[in-house]
């Protein structure tokens, strides 16, 4: 199957870039290539970027080794909880993480089962081994390249809350991700006044109160 997914990938991305060579030709009806690259390509998906905070000044601190202990030990925390949670780990780079649910409800608890689980792995640690995450969300239509990559407004918000935006713990979401959810028991979204201009509307979910117990069988 993995043989099969590389083919998939592959045959998207080439038909993609086939369909873009064609809508630079001068001339081109761009409306309606465009159409065909979304017809082809455009599913609705949420998708959550991950980081870690602080990793920049402890990897010039602590160094390179450390660096790759903690990448290590967050794939370890995260990646099965995005298994359990329905999710597709697209993407990895550096400490980052990019994840896509059918199911934006799905998104966020597994968003809150990440942020538990690493803060239960920390609780004792010293600071310079905590894991501490930092995650956005977005939700809405994209182009998806097999199982290599998305596109769209909603990944560019994700990118920007989870990577550039969130502090430790934090979860926050765009407001179309607001608009679709369904919080969990215990869940709720307050108004995050610091997001980037171009991004709108975002909030953040607290989850101090929420309590997902099936999330304790993703090993």
């Amino acid at each position: 199957m993995a043989f099969i997914g590389q083919i998939y990938s592959r045959a998207s991305a080439d038909r993609l870039e086939m369909l873009i060579e064609e809508r630079l030709k001068p001339g081109m009806d761009k409306a309606r290539i465009d159409k065909r690259i979304w017809n082809l390509f455009g599913e609705r998906w949420a998708v959550l970027y991950t980081d870690l905070s602080g990793f920049s000044r402890n990897v010039k601190e602590f160094g390179i080794v450390h660096f790759l202990q903690t990448i290590y030990e967050s794939h370890r925390l995260l990646v099965p909880v995005i298994q359990y949670g329905n999710g597709i780990l697209l993407k990895t780079e550096g400490d980052s993480l990019m994840v896509i649910y059918r199911s934006v409800d799905d998104a966020i608890r597994s968003a809150i089962a990440m942020q538990q689980r690493c803060q239960r792995h920390s609780i004792d640690l010293p600071d310079e081994e905590k894991v501490l995450l930092c995650i956005g969300i977005g939700y809405g239509d994209m182009l998806r390249i097999g199982d290599h990559d998305v596109y769209g407004e909603e990944v560019n918000t994700a990118c920007k809350l989870g990577e550039d935006t969130a502090k430790a713990h934090e979860i926050l979401i765009s407001d179309a991700v607001a608009k679709a959810v369904k919080l969990p028991n215990g869940a709720t979204l307050e108004p995050f006044d610091g997001a980037p201009p171009a991004i709108g509307a975002a909030f953040r979910v607290r989850y101090e109160k929420v309590v997902l117990s099936r999330y304790s069988e993703a090993k």
